[in-house]
This record gives C-alpha cells, sequence and structure tokens, in this order.
C-alpha cells in the first residue's frame, strides 16, 4: 500500500506540474451573477456567467457551457461508460441574506463554480489517478432516486440553503445508507450557522468534529500534513496576490465577514465513525479547479499545491473508508 502510494504520489506530481503549461490563460474579466440569482419557487437560475439554467431539466454539467477559459474533453472504453467514478452536484433553493454586512442581498447557490470545477476536476482526478471518471458529470436534486447511485455529493455555498421536508428526509436516507455529502466554499459564522440549521434538520441527532491535518485524509495520497491555514485557498478575485503567508498581519484575500479568517474542516460521523458529511468551510478549495487556466500564479499556488491534492485526498479516503 506505501508503496502504490508513493508511486501514485511521485506520478501525480510530475503530471499536474507539467499540465501547468498547457493550462489556458484568462480571455476576459469574471462576470458575475449575484443581482439576479432565483426564484424560489420557480426552477430557472442565473449562474456566474453560463447564462439561465433551468433546474427542472439540467442532468450534467456537460450540458452548461463554460464560463472560465473551457473545459476538457475525454472519453473511456465502449462498453464500460457506466463502470467510472461520476463526480455529482446537489440542486437547492437558497434564501435571501436579509443581515447587515459581508454579502448582503447576495443569493449564492449550487450553481457556484460551476461547470468548470466539476469538469475540471473530474478530467485531473481521471489523469492523475488509475481511476476512470464520467466526463459528463451529474447535476440533481437531493429528491432524485438516482442520487443514491453516487458515492457523495457536492454542495457548494449552502450558507442560505433552504431544504424542502422531502429533500432533508432523501439527505438524510442518502447519508444513512452510506452516502457521504461533501461541502466547500462557503465562509463565515454565519453562512456557517445557516448550513449548519439546516443539517440538523436533516440529522438532528449528530453533532461536528472538527479535523486537523493528522487526519489520514491529509496524507493519504498526497502529503498535507501543514497547518491548517496553509490549505486555505482564496476566492480568486478576491485574492490578493502579495499576500505573505509568514506575516499573520498579511491578508489572503478581501474581508469575507466575521469568523471567515481561519480554515475548518469539520465532519459528521455514523455510529461506526463513517464520514457522512464533510464540510470546508473557509476555504473555496473548487475555485482551484474552476479558474485553473485564468492565471499562472494562482494555479501554481493553489490549484496545483492545494486544490488538486486536497480533492484527490477527499476521493480517495472517501472512497475507500
Amino acid at each position: 500500500m506505501e508503496l502504490r502510494r508513493n508511486i501514485l504520489l511521485l506520478g501525480a506530481w510530475a503530471a499536474l506540474g507539467a499540465s501547468a503549461g498547457l493550462a489556458q490563460f484568462p480571455r476576459g474579466s469574471w462576470r458575475g451573477g449575484f443581482d439576479a440569482n432565483e426564484d424560489d419557487t420557480g426552477s430557472l437560475v442565473r449562474t456566474e456567467g453560463s447564462g439561465i439554467i433551468d433546474e427542472n431539466l439540467v442532468r450534467t454539467a456537460r450540458e452548461t457551457m463554460s464560463h472560465s477559459t473551457g473545459t476538457p474533453n475525454w472519453s473511456n472504453p465502449r462498453g464500460f461508460e457506466k463502470d467510472v467514478f461520476t463526480f455529482a452536484r446537489a440542486i437547492f433553493k437558497v434564501g435571501p441574506n436579509l443581515a447587515p454586512g459581508y454579502g448582503r442581498g447576495r443569493r449564492l447557490g449550487w450553481w457556484v463554480d460551476y461547470p468548470d470545477a466539476d469538469l475540471n476536476f473530474s478530467y485531473r482526478l481521471q489523469q492523475l489517478t488509475s481511476a476512470k471518471v464520467d466526463p459528463d458529470g451529474r447535476v440533481m436534486k437531493l429528491t432524485n432516486p438516482e442520487l443514491f447511485g453516487y458515492p457523495f455529493i457536492l454542495m457548494e455555498h449552502p450558507g442560505y440553503m433552504q431544504l424542502r421536508d422531502d429533500e432533508a428526509g432523501a439527505l438524510r436516507k442518502y447519508l444513512l445508507t452510506g452516502g457521504t455529502l461533501v461541502v466547500i466554499d462557503f465562509w463565515n459564522t454565519r453562512e456557517w450557522d445557516g448550513f449548519a440549521a439546516q443539517m440538523k434538520r436533516v440529522m438532528p441527532e449528530r453533532g461536528w468534529t472538527d479535523l486537523t491535518t493528522d487526519h489520514p485524509i491529509f496524507s493519504c495520497v498526497f502529503d498535507l500534513k501543514r497547518p491548517m491555514k496553509r490549505l486555505q485557498v482564496p476566492t480568486m478575485q478576491f485574492w490578493y496576490r502579495h499576500h505573505n503567508p509568514d506575516d499573520p498581519n498579511s491578508p489572503l484575500q478581501i474581508d469575507r465577514g466575521e469568523g471567515s479568517e481561519e480554515m475548518h474542516v469539520r465532519v459528521m460521523l455514523d455510529d461506526k465513525q463513517r464520514i457522512m458529511a464533510i464540510a470546508v468551510h473557509n476555504s473555496d478549495i473548487t475555485d482551484g479547479w474552476e479558474r485553473e487556466g485564468e492565471h499562472d500564479d494562482y494555479f501554481r499556488t493553489f490549484s496545483e499545491k492545494v486544490s488538486y491534492p486536497f480533492g484527490i485526498n477527499l476521493f480517495f479516503y472517501l472512497m475507500t473508508h
């Protein structure tokens, strides 16, 4: 096992470093869609730059237009299309942020970093490991019966998530029958409290445990045993490029609200200590996937050194535990 891990680690670092030369670079400024997100009772959502999506009709990340530098294409051997890992993302509704301060009125939802993060990570996972990965990905509502065919599902920006009763029930069943919820890219105390309150409806008998980087999830493939602060990934458009990681007074990015300074990785465990849910709070790991081709320094600093290694560790650990 140790030899296999070391071989994979060396191969992954070499391939990831080499791939930087193949990355595409900026094709224009970032285009946000925060001013017109969604109708709580409807099915249409406006994304960060991919246009409007109908939540009732969308099935795969591939059918949604890239809003970054484009996404890779690949295929798997014919006849084995279903014998692959599929990256799946959850659709959910959000309520408005009515509190004063950071982010007032912004209704960030499930579509943040989509579809680029999903497809870029899926490609890198296939490129850097022996795993075969679905080139299309999936996106679905929690009430979709097909949910139970996917070992883990991603949520992004669930700080203002509003689960319906049937969604909360479906998510509970999914977690209790072996599925894992992965949550990334939400910030500050207010957003944690909003997400945690919704999860309390789903699993009222469970709480959260903070992980340290001594947990094997940080070293099962790539060695990420370092201060948690060194694993914090800023949202690219908010990143202070002259940040000095050795200076505690040097900001990493713009202020994301009270309680956004320190990164936390928290897990919800079942009775056998299996991870049912893992929440990466105050770190935009997925931006390192989504925006890998937009800025060379961002790719080398965060995508290559943190986002992809952490994502591959998550995949490896959750799929083997």
